[in-house]
């Protein structure tokens, strides 16, 4: 053979050994690859797993009441029971006015219902909280909401809290927050305009708290504050729910609902 078929001999077994290897090398990139990519859905499988096991949220556990004494927690905070009892019947208010949160079951269904609609206390002494007559303003229903409340511990419900009371923007401001909070504005109506019904008096309905007759008789701070804190019942059976607010509201209370019903016309 010549050395010209030699040199082309080896220069082609030079070129097939080159092809050789490069095919070679691609397998092992592409087996790399294909692994690293593997590996890395593997991981990324894995890393899934860690977060949804170590972040799922956990929900605590909530004290689940029945709608009936649901309805008796805001009942109570209507009603400004929470003023003389303490936010969830604790007491602690006034040394005349019991706790509640302590009576579990001590007091029926009837017994409850009857100091409710009827009143409870010392009704002629105006330094003495009176427990208020709610016949005729608190509804049936409402009578029942409220034993279920107390009969079944008051336990605490989301949004049965008193509303805030401004102490910044002045007397009248506060006053119009506790008109409200204190349970005023359900027995003499939104702004004082009276109507609401009270067989048991002699014009039938609670009297309102703005126009000429209540100007009238009603004439100067001294004489309102006297009526807020010695209430309607005084000397005589009581037949509305205006209570003594004197052992309960301090003066700068008093002074703050003067002030907002000064503001009524």
């Amino acid at each position: 053979m010549s050395s010209g078929q030699d040199a082309k001999n080896r220069s082609s077994g030079g070129a097939a050994v080159g092809i050789a290897a490069a095919a070679i090398g691609l397998v092992i990139v592409a087996v790399a690859l294909t692994a690293w990519l593997v590996g890395r859905d593997s991981a990324s499988s894995k890393t899934t797993i860690i977060q949804r096991t170590t972040t799922a949220p956990t929900t605590p556990a909530k004290t689940t009441v029945s709608n009936t004494v649901a309805a008796g927690a805001h009942d109570f905070v209507q009603f400004a029971c929470a003023q003389c009892h303490g936010i969830g019947g604790v007491g602690g208010v006034s040394a005349d006015v019991p706790s509640l949160n302590g009576l579990g079951t001590a007091f029926t269904v009837g017994q409850l219902t009857t100091i409710i609609n009827h009143g409870l206390g010392e009704s002629a002494n105006p330094t003495k909280p009176y427990m208020p007559v709610w016949h005729g303003i608190v509804s049936p229903r409402q009578v029942s909401e409220l034993v279920a409340y107390i009969r079944a511990g008051l336990p605490a419900v989301p949004g049965a809290t008193p509303p805030a009371v401004p102490t910044d923007q002045g007397l009248a401001v506060e006053g119009a927050a506790l008109y409200v909070r204190d349970g005023c504005i359900n027995c003499h109506g939104p702004n004082g305009l009276g109507g609401v019904p009270s067989p048991a008096s002699p014009d039938k309905t609670v009297p309102p708290l703005s126009g000429a007759d209540f100007r009238g008789e009603f004439n100067t701070p001294a004489k309102i504050a006297d009526v807020i804190r010695s209430g309607s019942v005084i000397g005589r059976a009581p037949i509305v729910s205006m209570p003594h607010w004197g052992g309960i509201l301090s003066q700068t209370d008093v002074n703050a609902l003067i002030a907002y019903l000064g503001t009524l016309q």
